[in-house]
């Protein structure tokens, strides 16, 4: 894989953050969590129940695309459902490959239920489950299956990366 950056992409409570961080140490590489590149007011929309919309998430994507210049080993958890945000950071990151996590609502729906302290509400993800476009065929990534513990999940990220 040489030095190419990863986003570890999908809906709120597919395991974003912990499969990132699983490839992350595997691959010796820095992790980041686009959530925490979050500017203020959307943290306090999406806590309000409010989807986020393209206006409130161009400057976090420019961060997040920021993120990937500085480091290109960088393997960073965030949603980018639309095609044009995943265009918009391969611009910044051309090399940039994508692991989209994907399962069913109703599975997702109860990991998200099982959060205790994430900014994201229940009540937001049909609007993303809405607005997810999944990899198209001329996307450089590959759709990996949430269902089943951590590990499996994480071991099917790291064999589709190898």
């Amino acid at each position: 894989m040489g030095h190419r950056p990863v986003v570890v992409m999908g809906v709120a409570g597919s395991g974003k953050s912990v499969v990132g961080q699983g490839i992350a140490v595997a691959l010796a590489r820095p992790f980041i969590d686009a959530d925490d590149l979050h500017p203020r007011t959307n943290i306090d929309k999406m806590r309000r129940g409010e989807p986020l919309d393209d206006i409130d998430r161009a400057p976090w994507l420019d961060t997040v695309g920021a993120a990937l210049v500085a480091d290109p080993a960088t393997v960073v958890a965030c949603s980018a459902l639309k095609r044009t945000y995943r265009d918009h950071l391969r611009s910044c990151a051309p090399r940039l490959t994508f692991v989209h996590l994907a399962g069913p609502r109703a599975l997702i729906a109860e990991r998200m239920a099982d959060r205790a302290d994430h900014f994201m509400p229940l009540s937001l993800l049909d609007d993303q489950l809405a607005t997810l476009q999944p990899l198209e065929a001329d996307e450089v990534g590959t759709t990996v299956s949430i269902d089943g513990p951590v590990e499996t999940v994480l071991r099917r990220a790291l064999d589709a990366l190898a």
